[in-house]
């Protein structure tokens, strides 16, 4: 495989860091290259996070080009088309419905744009788009913060990332925190159900 990108977008508190090492170590684990990479905004909660995973022999540069993400996974709406400038035709993007209002907005006393705004701004990039209420799927699971793992059931369930299922699995069973890792894959399959019945 040459190569494989993918953009991971939200903000802080959510879990991103950690869904992008799951990923990166899940594609260890397959044997195959993979470089991950983060850029933090304001790196306090609430602040604009990016993490690329970029998987395969011609991944040498950590970061992906713009036009170039296979997925953009967004944990948050605004971050999501914050970042659509990496999408293209070939996007599948994810996006978790939760809106987290950036303090800029809130200071300028702007409009927080509405889901469906958000979805047709998507749509003029790419038609390959799964929204998912994350935060909703996390309750179930038991712990609001597993949204993070309700996000990498809903990318496996795609089909479209080359990590095989048990490798994903492995990856979350080494980093998520014992007393965590129940709520975290009962999260993953709630996402991955979601996707599947869609």
């Amino acid at each position: 495989m040459d190569e494989f990108n993918m953009v991971l977008a939200g903000v802080g508190g959510q879990g991103i860091l950690l869904a992008a090492e799951i990923l990166g170590t899940a594609a260890v684990k397959e044997g195959l290259n993979v470089r991950v990479s983060e850029i933090h905004g304001m790196a306090q909660r609430g602040g604009a996070v990016i993490s690329n995973v970029r998987i395969g022999e011609k991944a040498l540069a950590p970061t992906v080009m713009e036009g170039q993400a296979d997925v953009l996974l967004g944990f948050e709406p605004l971050e999501t088309l914050r970042n659509l400038r990496f999408a293209s035709e070939k996007t599948t993007v994810i996006m978790n419905e939760e809106r987290i209002p950036p303090t800029e907005l809130t200071a300028k006393m702007l409009k927080y744009p509405s889901l469906e705004e958000i979805k047709e701004k998507i749509y003029c990039f790419t038609k390959n788009v799964i929204t998912i209420d994350a935060k909703k799927l996390a309750k179930e699971a038991g712990n609001i913060l597993t949204r993070n793992a309700v996000l990498i059931g809903a990318l496996a369930a795609t089909e479209k990332v080359p990590l095989k299922h048990e490798h994903i699995m492995e990856a979350l069973r080494e980093l998520v925190p014992a007393k965590y890792l129940d709520v975290n894959i009962k999260a993953f399959k709630l996402g991955y159900e979601h996707v599947k019945s869609e």
